[in-house]
């Protein structure tokens, strides 16, 4: 069986790195002969760093989806069109938006220096901060700020594009079309019905819709219509994550 985990909000918690203890309960995994993938809206770069190196060669999705890697070698699974990109450049620069644009591996920013965000951006300084018109390949933006954040998403949902509310957060994550987790799941040669997924987010829905059995942490109103079950976010969760993953070894053994 496969095991699909998000990373923040679901196996790791305030921005801090994957605890020992669910580490070691996910290698229990592999060593029964489970698949371990982790699948955030991290990109790979920002992955690395809350994983312990001895996780780095398995299988990843970032970028809900944008980028996928494999053995440490990471690849971009679409970008923005030309065209779709000059409108969201022409978006951001009417609405006056500062930025996170991510590439596979680089990224332009242009936020507030006091931004939440920066705690987890490439902490590791494995990128490198590029200005826009010199980031190839743009796999994802996160709208940080704009002087009228509604009326941007309204114009953006013009667009062939995918966005997300991070609503503790107020930015909005956009992706190009047809890039979700699933669909990187299925780069990965995942299948519909063949794996159990931990998730928190409205990112997650497409892997809780294709998964045998799916877990939420937390609450959230739109993921919860997909889950099976859910863990309660409190100051027991990762005790509770790890007797169900042994519960779910178990029930799912081969």
């Amino acid at each position: 069986m496969q095991f699909i985990f998000d990373l923040d909000g679901t196996i790791c918690f305030g921005g801090k790195p994957v605890a020992e203890p669910i580490l070691y309960s996910l290698e229990q995994l592999t060593e029964k002969g489970h698949e371990v993938i982790f699948a955030s809206a991290r990109p790979v770069r920002d992955m690395l760093p809350i994983l312990h190196k001895r996780f780095h060669g398995y299988k990843m999705i970032g970028g809900n989806g944008a980028v996928v890697c494999k053995s440490g070698n990471v690849e971009q699974n679409t970008s923005f069109d030309h065209m779709t990109l000059e409108h969201l450049k022409q978006l951001m620069k009417e609405y006056h938006a500062s930025y996170l644009i991510d590439s596979e591996w680089d990224y332009s920013y242009t936020g507030p220096v006091d931004h939440p965000i920066l705690k987890n951006l490439d902490t590791k300084r494995l990128a490198v901060n590029r200005p826009l018109d010199k980031l190839e390949n743009v796999v994802k933006i996160a709208i940080l700020t704009s002087f009228n954040m509604v009326a941007l998403r309204k114009k953006l949902e013009k667009l062939d594009v995918i966005i997300h509310t991070h609503h503790h957060e107020g930015i909005l994550d956009i992706s190009p079309c047809g890039i979700h987790k699933w669909s990187a799941l299925q780069k990965l040669g995942v299948q519909k019905g063949k794996y159990i997924a931990f998730g928190n987010d409205a990112n997650d829905i497409t892997m809780f819709e294709n998964a045998q059995h799916s877990v939420m942490i937390g609450q959230h109103p739109l993921l919860s219509h997909y889950a099976d079950e859910s863990i309660e976010d409190d100051s027991l969760v990762e005790e509770r994550i790890i007797e169900k993953l042994a519960e779910l070894d178990k029930r799912f053994a081969y």
